[in-house]
C-alpha cells in the first residue's frame, strides 16, 4: 500500500487523456446526484425520530447510525474496488442506497402496525443501510485518481467535495420544500393509495429515486478505468487499519482525518443550537447562513482549493487549510462577546458585531475544511500504490466516518457544560494535525 514501491506507483500513473475531463465529470455528477439523496433527508430527521414518540436521544443516535455504517463500509468497499472494479462499486452501493430510503420511507407505517419498537428497528435499520451504500465516496475518489496525472489529481478531488457542498446546499432545500404542506397534500391528491404520504414518506421517497438516478447513470455513461488490478485476497477490517497506520506514508493521513472529522462533526452538530441560544436565530435564519457556508464551500473545493495547490503545492494548502479551521473553531467560541446590538448604533439593526464574526468564522471553516479533506486526499492518493487506491481511501474515509460517528454526542455532552468547551476541544484537536504535517 505505501509510497515504497515507487516503480508500481509509476507505471499506474494515467496519461493526460481527452477523456478525462468528462469521466471525472461523470463521477463528480454521480456524487453530486447521491448526496442530494442523503441532503434531503437532513430536515425531516428529527422531526420523523419525534413522530415515533421517543426520546430525542434517538435524533442523535440515528444521526451517527449512518457514519458508523460508513465507517464500517468505506474500507471494505474500498478494497472490493481495487480487486473486482470501480464500476460495479459504485452500481451497487447506489441502487443499495435507494433501496434503504425507499424502507426509511415505509418505517412509520411498519410501526404504526406492528408497534413503536419494530418502527424504530426498521428506521435505523434502513439508516444503517444507507450508510453503508455511503461508504462508495472512498470508491469515487479512488476513480478519480486512476483518471488523472498527479497535477490533475487535486483539483479534481476538489470538484467531488464541491459536489458535496452542492448536495447540503440543494438538498435540504428540496426536503424542506417535499415536506410542506402544500406538497403533501397535493401529493394525497395524486399519488394512488397504497403509497404513504407524509412529510416524511415524500422527502425519503425523493431520495431513493435520486439514488436510482445516480444508478442510471453509472450503468449508462461511466465506464471501468484502465489500471492495476489488485489481486483478490481475504484481508479483515482491522489488518487494513493496522495496515495503514502501519504505513509511515499512510499513519498521519489517517489520523489527520479523524481527528479533523472529529473536530468539525463536533462544531457543526452545536452550532445551529449556539446560533439560537446566543443569537437568537430561528430554523428559517440558521438554514441561511448553512447555505452561505455550503455556497462558499462550492467556491473552495471547486475552484480556490485546486488552483492554489497548483500554484504553492498540495501540502502548504492542507496546512493553511488547519490554521483556518483552527481561527474559525476560536472566533466561534468567542462570537458571543462581539454581541447582538447594531455596530456603531448605525445602518441596518441586523448588521451586529456578532454578524460579522459569524461571517468571517464561516468562511475560514468553509476554506479551512475544505482545503483539508481535498488535500488529505491528495497525499492519501500519492501515497499509495496504484493498484491500493480504493483500499487506501477507503481507510481515511472510515477514519472519517469514524471521528463523525463520535464527534456529535461528545460535543452535544460538552455544550451541555460550557457552551464554548466544543468549539475550543476541536481547534485543540487541530494541533497534533498540523504536528504530524509538518513531519
Amino acid at each position: 500500500m505505501a509510497s515504497s514501491q515507487a516503480a508500481t506507483s509509476e507505471q499506474a500513473e494515467p496519461a493526460p487523456s481527452s477523456g478525462t475531463g468528462r469521466r471525472v465529470a461523470v463521477v463528480v455528477g454521480i456524487v453530486f446526484i447521491d448526496l442530494l439523496g442523503f441532503g434531503i433527508i437532513i430536515p425531516i430527521l428529527p422531526f420523523y425520530v419525534r413522530s415515533f414518540g421517543v426520546s430525542d436521544v434517538f435524533i442523535g443516535l440515528l444521526a451517527a447510525s449512518y457514519s458508523l455504517a460508513q465507517f464500517g463500509a468505506a474500507p471494505v468497499l474500498g478494497r472490493i474496488s481495487d480487486e473486482r472494479g470501480r464500476r460495479p462499486v459504485l452500481m451497487l452501493s447506489v441502487g443499495v442506497a435507494g433501496v434503504a430510503w425507499l424502507i426509511f420511507g415505509f418505517a412509520a407505517e411498519i410501526g404504526a402496525a406492528l408497534g413503536v419498537t419494530f418502527g424504530l428497528v426498521v428506521l435505523f435499520s434502513a439508516r444503517l443501510l444507507a450508510g453503508a451504500a455511503g461508504g462508495n465516496i472512498a470508491t469515487a475518489q479512488a476513480y478519480i485518481a486512476d483518471v488523472t496525472t498527479p497535477e490533475e489529481r487535486t483539483g479534481a478531488l476538489g470538484l467531488v467535495g464541491a459536489a458535496f457542498g452542492l448536495g447540503f446546499v440543494f438538498g435540504p432545500a428540496i426536503g424542506g420544500l417535499l415536506a410542506s404542506d402544500t406538497v403533501v397534500s397535493t401529493a394525497r391528491t395524486v399519488l394512488p393509495g397504497f403509497v404513504p404520504v407524509t412529510p416524511f414518506s415524500l422527502p425519503s421517497f425523493a431520495a431513493a429515486g435520486f439514488s436510482f438516478l445516480a444508478l442510471g447513470a453509472t450503468a449508462v455513461v461511466l465506464k471501468e478505468p484502465d489500471r492495476i488490478r489488485s489481486p483478490a485476497r481475504r484481508v479483515t477490517f482491522v489488518a487494513q487499519f493496522r495496515a495503514a497506520l502501519a504505513d509511515p506514508t499512510l499513519r498521519p493521513l489517517v489520523i489527520g482525518f479523524f481527528l479533523t472529522s472529529l473536530a468539525f462533526a463536533g462544531m457543526t452538530v452545536m452550532f445551529v443550537p449556539f446560533l439560537a441560544d446566543f443569537f437568537g436565530y430561528d430554523a428559517t435564519a440558521a438554514a441561511m447562513f448553512l447555505a452561505y457556508i455550503g455556497a462558499l464551500g462550492i467556491v473552495n473545493q471547486g475552484v480556490l482549493i485546486g488552483w492554489l495547490s497548483r500554484k504553492v503545492g498540495v501540502r502548504y494548502v492542507v496546512r493553511g487549510g488547519v490554521v483556518a479551521l483552527f481561527l474559525a473553531l476560536v472566533l466561534l467560541a468567542v462570537s458571543p462577546l462581539a454581541g447582538t446590538t447594531p455596530l456603531l448604533g448605525t445602518g441596518p439593526g441586523w448588521v451586529t458585531g456578532g454578524l460579522v464574526v459569524l461571517v468571517a468564522f464561516g468562511a475560514l471553516a468553509s476554506f479551512g475544511n475544505g482545503a483539508i479533506t481535498v488535500g488529505l486526499a491528495a497525499l492519501v492518493s500519492e501515497g499509495a500504490t496504484g493498484d491500493a487506491q480504493g483500499a487506501a481511501f477507503g481507510v481515511t474515509q472510515g477514519a472519517g466516518s469514524l471521528g463523525r460517528t463520535v464527534g456529535p454526542p461528545l460535543a452535544a455532552a460538552a455544550y451541555v457544560l460550557v457552551y464554548w468547551s466544543p468549539f475550543v476541544a476541536g481547534a485543540l484537536l487541530l494541533v497534533p494535525v498540523a504536528l504530524l504535517l509538518r513531519r
